[in-house]
């Protein structure tokens, strides 16, 4: 495969990342921060939402195993975990997020045990396809 075909390529992944509800404006908005200085910033700042988030995540895993639920532990967590998907455009699991701290007002548990396993899901499905992008992105740097 060509340069012109890899970048085709790679464009078309970014496009759909977007198309399929993934990434929202504020990945753009990464990307218009990253240049030729620190041509990583993107995959670096996504790499650090995930590391640091898994954390968060462990936190509210072990809090909804807990038997009475603490709804404002949970809606706390949720509203920085909530902070860190914006900063990176996480679209599909911040709506997650969103649904999550709403089933938190209403102190239903299971509606928040519910919510939390999609989000985790959409989490893992965007990692996933971030870490495919970004292997795409640097195979096609190789090539300039």
């Amino acid at each position: 495969m060509d340069r012109n075909q890899m970048n085709r390529q790679l464009a078309n992944m970014r496009k759909a990342l977007f198309d399929q509800g993934y990434l929202d404006e504020q990945f753009v908005q990464l990307e218009e921060l990253q240049d030729d200085a620190n041509p990583n910033f993107v995959e670096e700042v996504v790499t650090l939402f995930y590391r640091d988030s898994a954390r968060l995540i462990q936190t509210m895993d072990q809090t909804l195993e807990r038997n009475p639920l603490d709804f404002a532990k949970l809606d706390n967590n949720m509203h920085q975990f909530t902070g860190s998907c914006s900063s990176i455009g996480a679209k599909k699991v911040k709506h997650e997020c969103s649904q999550f701290r709403e089933y938190c007002r209403q102190r239903n548990g299971e509606g928040c045990r519910r919510t939390f396993q999609q989000m985790k899901k959409e989490y893992a499905i965007l990692k996933k396809k971030l870490e495919v992008y970004f292997q795409y992105v640097r195979q096609v740097a190789l090539l300039k």
